[in-house]
């Protein structure tokens, strides 16, 4: 494990270099360098807009309603963020074939931007930039319900069964997607490398993934700006920005 910033950026690259299966895994670390806030930085508006539970979103039109206000707030925070080196990088390695997919915490949806298929990206934490029926599961764009909801005030119902339309994100309190934590668990399992970049690995079950992928082999690393708990089981600690640390790839 090394901390000196050069030393272990030139140890990842050759840590890259010898892979043969390298499995990416991203925390909102690798979007604050786009201009998306992350959740704990000191005066995140994440803290002014926090989400709604789950179960208050289902139970409540009044807090549905909050939901969406603060859903809009934050999305008007990040308006216009694009993919960065680190997720140019990422997708480099899929694109070159050395990468099967990678797995993500964010719901940004920077790395569909950054050019890896929708089919190579396992989304943990579901998706932002849509939303879908709760009873029925129909998709439905942003775009139709943002100015809906600004006339009316009113929470947007499902335009195929009337049930009720949330953001496609997995909130505090509702159950996991079980067939994204398959697919995760799958990639894990393939992986000879596993690149955990902008994590703190303080959120589970996904933060179980890195702790698989060691205890099934692969050599693990770690690119983030602060500790975390996983830093001792990792072959190798880089702190340094993300896209610095992956530019040789981009």
């Amino acid at each position: 494990m090394q901390h000196d910033s050069e030393d272990a950026i030139a140890e990842l690259h050759a840590m890259l270099d010898c892979a043969s299966v390298i499995v990416g895994f991203t925390g909102a670390g690798i979007s604050t360098e786009s201009g998306v806030p992350d959740f704990r930085s000191p005066g995140s508006p994440w803290m002014v807009n926090k989400p709604i539970p789950f179960d208050a979103f289902v139970r409540s039109r009044a807090a549905r309603i909050e939901a969406w206000r603060r859903k809009f707030t934050m999305d008007d925070h990040f308006a216009g963020a694009g993919p960065n080196r680190g997720h140019r990088a990422l997708a480099r390695l899929i694109a070159d074939g050395r990468s099967p997919g990678l797995i993500t915490q964010n719901i940004d949806n920077l790395h569909q931007a950054s050019g890896i298929p929708d089919d190579r990206i396992v989304e943990l934490h579901g998706n932002g930039t849509y939303a879908t029926c709760l009873t029925c599961g129909w998709r439905h764009e942003l775009a139709a319900i943002r100015p809906a909801f600004e006339a009316s005030g009113e929470p947007p119902s499902c335009i195929m069964c009337g049930g009720v339309v949330k953001s496609a994100t997995i909130s505090f309190g509702q159950a996991m997607p079980q067939a994204q934590m398959l697919r995760a668990h799958d990639l894990t399992m393939r992986a000879d490398l596993f690149l955990v970049a902008g994590s703190s690995l303080v959120v589970f079950p996904a933060a179980t993934f890195p702790v698989i992928a060691k205890r099934n082999g692969a050599k693990l690393v770690i690119i983030n700006r602060e500790p975390t708990e996983q830093d001792v089981i990792a072959d190798l600690v880089v702190r340094a920005e993300i896209g610095a640390a992956l530019a040789p790839l981009a």
